[in-house]
């Protein structure tokens, strides 16, 4: 089995160390192709208006100065040319990629383009506490629960133009409760400018995000985590909502 593997945080992230030990850890046919540079919250976005610039690392490992989905595409199309990858793997993203989360990610958006490319492909994410925070993340619960879920998914099938959001718990391998197949469930919080001054006093702004408490939907990936479980959520590539077309179509005559 070849396995393509991708992310969002960049060439050098822990995350994708911990991706590349998964994936190696299901067969020895591993190529890596990751961007030169943080692309967080990028989502599906392609890069038209810049070339990209392709450096090789070693025998097996690639940086694309450009987007996750840029990675993907270059790897299938250039480096793997005639070699085409059984399987996609984009993470570990330092950082749970769940609810409103999938919209913004460049790892889904990763996976995304695999299956796109009619790969399947599967996204891993991992959440991380509010004492430990990024610093303090679990990387050995993503390694020790990745290989087995992965191959318990390619089991069952992954359907054509669906991916699998995997989401690993903010806890160590051992207080793993289960592993839930789950929606995607929504936060509701807003999303703020904020705005600031350098030391001269010259405006810049943030994004930020209004966050609140609040009891996660039965069956969505957001309970899942609360719980320590192991998420994992079938998206699909088609957005468009069945149970609109019936009432559109007689709304438009």
């Amino acid at each position: 089995m070849r396995i393509l593997v991708t992310n969002d945080d960049g060439i050098h992230a822990p995350g994708l160390a911990t991706l590349e030990k998964i994936a190696r850890a299901l067969t020895d046919d591993v190529i890596v192709v990751a961007p030169e540079s943080d692309q967080s919250g990028v989502a599906h976005s392609l890069s038209l208006n810049d070339p990209l610039r392709l450096r090789q690392i070693s025998e097996r490992h690639y940086a694309v100065k450009g987007t996750p989905t840029d990675c993907v595409i270059m790897g299938v199309r250039r480096i793997l040319e005639g070699r085409a990858p059984d399987l996609v793997l984009s993470g570990v993203n330092c950082g749970q990629n769940v609810a409103e989360d999938v919209v913004y990610s460049g790892t889904i958006a990763g996976a995304m383009e695999g299956a796109l490319l009619g790969f399947p492909s599967i996204a891993l994410s991992l959440a991380y506490g509010p004492i430990g925070g990024r610093e303090g993340a679990f990387w050995d619960c993503a390694e020790a629960h990745g290989p087995s879920i992965i191959e318990k998914i390619l089991a069952g099938g992954i359907p054509p133009n669906v991916i699998m959001n995997v989401n690993f718990p903010a806890c160590s391998p051992s207080e793993v409760t289960g592993v839930a197949v789950t929606f995607q469930g929504r936060r509701g919080y807003l999303v703020n400018i904020d705005a600031r001054a350098d030391g001269r006093g010259n405006p810049y702004y943030w994004i930020s995000f209004d966050r609140h408490q609040l009891t996660p939907g039965l069956g969505t990936d957001l309970e899942a985590l609360a719980q320590k479980k192991i998420s994992v959520t079938p998206l699909k590539l088609d957005l468009t909502d069945e149970h609109s077309l019936k009432r559109l179509a007689q709304a438009l005559g």
